[in-house]
């Protein structure tokens, strides 16, 4: 087991289950002391199963439950997490979902919102408090998407609100800067997560993504855990501002 994260102190935001839970195992393994955030009650029982996996491992986590959408229980939540780990270096915004697809024109304003409040707005807030908290040196990442690019029909909502997830991301670079901490974005092609096959049409969907991407394969939540872990470690120490994608190639 590598330890090349002993000592750092994590936040990884909707980390009960699919994408989140993979990061805050693959932090952990790498010796840093992790908050596995949810949302709800109702995840709660998930979010304790990601810590004592990480405890059997030899690691140090905790549960903290917050919903990223209220600024309060944001800047509760890293209080939580400072005090039990000392400090906090590294921060992973993930927490995300509640778009659908429809096309453009059938977007009622109730969707939009709620769409942006959880993929923008909260991002916003989450790195807000990630500027405020992490200690000098820090890594700061933030899950995007690669529908960004994609640009598929249907997708507005979902992709723009990724799209100014990987602004936010390019302008706090440039601002935390001076203070030696990295701020990127990860972009994950299509994954096969519990959420993805809940969104309906799994089967044509998988058909698509396999004809598009390069490598043959539908992404793992470990796929992204891994470049995750890499950009939160020493040797992502010269990468700052960048929009890493990773899907096998599918843009």
């Amino acid at each position: 087991m590598s330890h090349t994260l002993d000592g750092k102190g994590a936040i990884v935001t909707g980390a009960s289950r699919g994408i989140g839970r993979e990061i805050a195992i693959k932090l952990a393994a790498q010796g840093a002391q992790v908050a596995v955030n949810y949302p709800f009650d109702r995840e709660a029982a998930a979010a304790e199963e990601v810590v004592n996996e990480i405890r059997a491992a030899g690691g140090i986590a905790q549960a903290v439950k917050a919903d990223v959408r209220d600024i309060a229980q944001i800047e509760a939540m890293f209080a939580e997490a400072a005090e039990a780990f000392g400090g906090i270096d590294i921060v992973v915004s993930n927490a995300g979902g509640d778009a659908v697809v429809k096309p453009v024109v059938d977007v009622t304003e109730a969707e939009y919102d709620a769409a942006m409040a959880l993929n923008a707005r909260a991002n916003f807030f989450v790195l807000r408090q990630a500027a405020r908290t992490v200690r000098d040196g820090g890594r700061i990442v933030v899950i995007a998407s690669s529908m960004t690019a994609l640009c598929y029909p249907g997708s507005a909502i979902y992709g723009g609100a990724k799209a100014a997830a990987e602004h936010y991301a390019r302008v706090l670079a440039k601002e935390l800067g001076p203070r030696g901490v990295t701020v990127n974005a990860v972009s994950p092609g299509f994954v096969d997560t519990e959420a993805t096959r809940a969104a309906g049409n799994v089967e044509e969907r998988y058909e698509m993504a396999l004809r598009q991407t390069p490598l043959g394969r539908i992404g793992e939540a470990d796929d992204i855990a891994d470049v995750v872990a890499f950009v939160a470690g020493s040797g992502a120490r010269w990468i700052t501002g960048q929009n890493l994608r990773v899907g096998g190639g599918i843009v």
